[in-house]
């Protein structure tokens, strides 16, 4: 398995990869780091786990709304750059794959964000 290093909240982590999924993994890195970051900037909360949680809430939160979403009729025609919800969908078991072997590659580090 291909590692590779990201950055989140100026924080270098060594991340396991299956070969072709670094772009996909980054991607992912960018939304945590992003999240994370507008906690920080909110200037509310100071600490790296709860930062983690909080972001962690929120992802999963959006995810939810979108699985909540039904989906389109195949014969309704979608609003130019939205997303099709049957898009989405082929990734998600991706995502929850992805979030697996973030954490276990966090708990292998022995310390927390």
């Amino acid at each position: 398995m291909k590692q590779i290093e990201a950055t989140i909240l100026g924080q270098s982590y060594v991340l396991a990869c299956p070969p072709g999924g670094e772009a996909l993994l980054l991607e992912a890195v960018n939304i945590v780091d992003r999240e994370m970051s507008a906690i920080r900037d909110a200037g509310k909360v100071k600490a790296r786990e709860r930062m983690a949680v909080l972001a962690a809430l929120n992802l999963a939160y959006q995810r939810a709304e979108l699985a909540a979403v039904p989906a389109a009729p195949a014969a309704q025609v979608a609003r130019p750059g939205a997303v099709a919800a049957d898009a989405m969908a082929p990734g998600s078991a991706d995502i929850d794959a992805l979030v697996r072997r973030i954490d276990a590659a966090l708990n292998d580090d022995g310390l927390l964000l």
